[in-house]
């Protein structure tokens, strides 16, 4: 009996991720068939730039699979089966913002950590609770697997104004990590390892990894990352990363390991535990967004522009990327009910014992036809414990602010991010936020 076909709209269809992640799904449609890719963005012109060149990709893969590129929400949300939401409101100009007006106070300054999140995340959920309703109203049977940034902040908006709807937050740092981990282990994929991990979004430890056998190798890879980091030994800026920035972040593990050697962090606790050394390393006239702005940016459109001219993707330099093989995993374990283990961000609900039962935590999953179960964690560590509860506050006071418009929790939610070192930084970067960000934030009192 063959497979059903499924019908996917990606919200966000201007990101420049968005052609690998249409290769990405035409290089599994054996695990997850197709009728319909559909690219839905309310910014025509960025879309456009993308769109010809991904009807020439599906077209010269499988002409059989409908393709549409529309600013309509109905057309792009009618009878979809899954909806792949990576969209970014105000893209990377206010990226940019967010990022630069931070550095000025000698604070962190990136897109998810710190102030630059927190802003980012006003921007971001009204964007995305839109987007919900869109799918709620023209098919309410699809699963959205959204995995907007900040993951943090939209996971708790969607929990508390949408706590039924049928969307799954996920985010793909921990895989990217995870293929680091199973080359340092000598695993052949990452699927080759079961994980234990928990945490909040950016926020997390892995705590266990077996193989098949049930051997446990996590003393192998912390023993590992206080020499090495999440690097290879001599391995330079030779491996999969895709500048120098990513190598040594990589590198930066080997301090984090440190501070607690009993579990392996996530890379972005640099921000956090190590934010004087973030700012002293970067250039607050120059900043990731720049960088984005005038490499990958570029390159994308760019190599869209010559397929389209070409009239084919014959030669193309557009590749899969490792980032949305968790997409495929994740819809795939929805469809056809694989009960594949994935790490999501899911109501903690008791799964970890001592702390909050409504933060949204990251931490595994067993994934089917009717959503996800999260599996137990048990108790954490105080000092983990103690971490995750002032950003999930952090979190928390950040949606309140969006909520009620209040300016008061929104400098409450930046005096407590621990990249912020006292509440008068606090005011000034809320005050410079507010005055870049009229066109998207709701008024604050």
């Amino acid at each position: 009996m063959s497979k059903k076909k499924f019908s996917v709209v990606i919200a966000g269809g201007g990101s420049t991720y968005t052609p690998e992640i249409i290769l990405m799904l035409l290089d599994n449609m054996d695990r997850l068939p197709l009728r319909a890719i559909k690219l839905y963005d309310n910014d025509e012109e960025r879309q456009g730039r993308l769109a010809k060149a991904c009807e020439i990709i599906v077209r010269e893969k499988d002409p059989s699979i409908e393709f549409v590129a529309t600013t309509d929400p109905e057309t792009a949300y009618t009878d979809v089966d899954f909806c792949l939401a990576h969209i970014r409101v105000g893209q990377l100009p206010m990226r940019e913002k967010d990022e630069k007006i931070p550095l000025k106070y000698g604070v962190v300054g990136q897109e998810t950590c710190g102030p630059g999140g927190i802003a980012y995340g006003m921007r971001s959920i009204p964007g995305v609770l839109e987007n919900i309703e869109y799918m709620e109203k023209y098919s309410p049977n699809c699963w959205m697997l959204n995995y907007s940034n900040p993951a943090a902040i939209v996971a708790e908006a969607c929990r508390r104004f949408k706590p039924d709807a049928r969307v799954i937050n996920i985010c793909d740092m921990p895989i990217g990590m995870e293929n680091n981990i199973a080359k340092i282990l000598g695993f052949n994929d990452r699927k080759e390892m079961t994980v234990r991990y928990f945490g909040l979004n950016h926020f997390g430890w892995w705590t266990s990894i077996k193989d098949d056998d049930g051997n446990e190798y996590i003393d192998k890879l912390l023993v590992h990352q206080l020499e090495y980091g999440n690097t290879l030994p001599d391995e330079g800026n030779n491996g999969d990363y895709t500048d120098n920035s990513w190598y040594e972040t990589a590198k930066k593990v080997k301090d984090l390991t440190a501070i607690d050697p009993t579990m392996a962090p996530n890379s972005y606790f640099q921000y956090y535990l190590f934010g004087d050394d973030m700012v002293a390393h970067t250039n607050p006239e120059y900043t990731r967004a720049n960088q984005v702005m005038d490499g990958r940016e570029k390159r994308v459109f760019g190599e869209c522009a010559r397929i389209a001219e070409a009239g084919t993707a014959e030669g193309t330099s557009l590749e899969i990327g490792i980032h949305a093989s968790f997409i495929v995993d994740l819809a795939t374990a929805l469809a056809f009910n694989t009960h594949e283990r994935m790490l999501l961000i899911v109501r903690n609900n008791g799964a970890i014992e001592n702390f909050d039962k409504d933060a949204m935590v990251e931490i595994p999953c067993i994934v089917g036809k009717d959503g996800y179960e999260p599996i137990t964690i048990g108790t954490i560590p105080t000092f983990q414990k103690g971490l995750m509860e002032q950003q999930v506050a952090v979190e928390k006071l950040t949606v309140d602010a969006y909520e009620q418009g209040s300016y008061h929790k929104l400098w409450q939610a930046l005096t407590l991010s621990k990249t912020v070192p006292s509440a008068n930084v606090a005011k000034k970067i809320l005050d410079d936020y507010i005055e870049v960000n009229k066109e998207y934030w709701p008024e604050l009192k």
